[in-house]
């Protein structure tokens, strides 16, 4: 960068580097995902209230219903035709002037983004930051790990526990019909009914675990992760903005150019404080993110444990007990689902 002023901009006021790091996606895949990012988000036409300034606009752009429709008493009285059309023309002109800066914006931020992926072009950079933001991506795609595995198990058991139950009628059905082995099959009857209860209340346990990991996956996971993706589209915002100011800076000074430069400077300074501002609100949402993992996860990994464990011990108390200490509770007997199954 040739000027002073820009240089302190790009590196002293925001505390990270910049360097040509082009990610670990590789060039296409990600180079493809990224351009649908940035082409997804086309400007919205439909609203009552039509906005100047297309992205990013200010309420002094907003032109309210109510000057469109006007009191009547202290205006003069226009032809309905004229006036619609005025009103038309307005709001096609509005809506050109959202579509015109949204393209604006698309084209600078896909120029970024193809300098950056083919080593061109610098990118800001938070290695702190980005590196907490792969580590929850990493951990989500191992959490999702489990929460299948987990719900195949839970599917597994519960056709288990389904035989079990239809083995012990069959016993208890014999045992009434064969007199001379009534015994035999009476109690091999009440051993799976014994197990099928205690199945149900392992059910319970394993269901109650399957729906706290799903919560922490794909809700509070997912909504941080929403705010990496707003967080991204701002840095790439910021860089391409950045760079348009670095070359406009470095171009000769005459009046239109000098014009040109305080526009784009100010433009400059409201991607930047979009930038970090997200910037703060990505590292305060993993801040939370992380504690809640542990705690939630603390709890949820010494309930698998002591469940399971206490099943194949054969410790119906224990098992009981464990429901009552973090208080999951199972369905009346005769309810229509089982008491353990997750709401899908």
């Amino acid at each position: 960068m040739s000027d002073g002023i820009m240089s302190k901009a790009a590196t002293m006021e925001i505390p990270i580097s910049s360097n040509g790091d082009t990610g670990s996606l590789p060039e296409d895949d990600g180079l493809e995902q990224d351009l649908q990012q940035v082409m997804v988000s086309g400007p919205n036409l439909n609203e009552t209230s039509i906005v100047s300034g297309g992205y990013g606009g200010t309420a002094e752009g907003i032109i309210p219903t109510s000057t469109i429709k006007g009191s009547g008493l202290h205006q003069p009285h226009p032809s309905p035709a004229v006036g619609g059309e005025e009103v038309v023309r307005g709001i096609a002109v509005e809506k050109f002037d959202i579509v015109k800066k949204w393209g604006i914006n698309t084209y600078k931020c896909t120029k970024q983004l193809i300098s950056e992926r083919f080593g061109r072009g610098s990118r800001t950079v938070d290695l702190e930051l980005e590196t907490q933001i792969e580590l929850l991506r990493e951990t989500k795609r191992k959490y999702e790990c489990v929460l299948q595995l987990a719900r195949a198990l839970t599917n597994h058991f519960y056709s288990l526990v389904q035989t079990q139950h239809a083995l012990g009628d069959a016993f208890a059905d014999l045992s009434q019909k064969s007199p001379e082995l009534q015994e035999e099959f009476g109690y091999n009857a009440e051993t799976q009914k014994l197990l099928c209860k205690n199945g149900e209340t392992l059910l319970g346990a394993v269901n109650f675990f399957v729906s706290s990991i799903n919560t922490l996956v794909n809700k509070t996971m997912e909504d941080t992760l929403m705010t990496v993706k707003q967080y991204e589209t701002a840095r790439l915002e910021y860089d391409a903005y950045r760079t348009d100011l670095e070359e406009l800076s470095m171009g000769p000074r005459d009046a239109s150019t000098l014009c040109r430069l305080d526009a784009a400077q100010s433009q400059f300074q409201s991607h930047k404080d979009k930038y970090e501002k997200l910037r703060a609100d990505v590292a305060i949402k993993l801040k939370f993110l992380e504690e809640n993992k542990i705690k939630v996860m603390h709890k949820q990994l010494l309930l698998f444990h002591t469940a399971i464990s206490a099943y194949f011990a054969g410790n119906q108390q224990q098992l009981e007990q464990t429901l009552k200490q973090f208080n999951i509770k199972l369905k009346t007997p005769g309810a229509e689902k089982p008491s353990w199954l997750e709401e899908q």
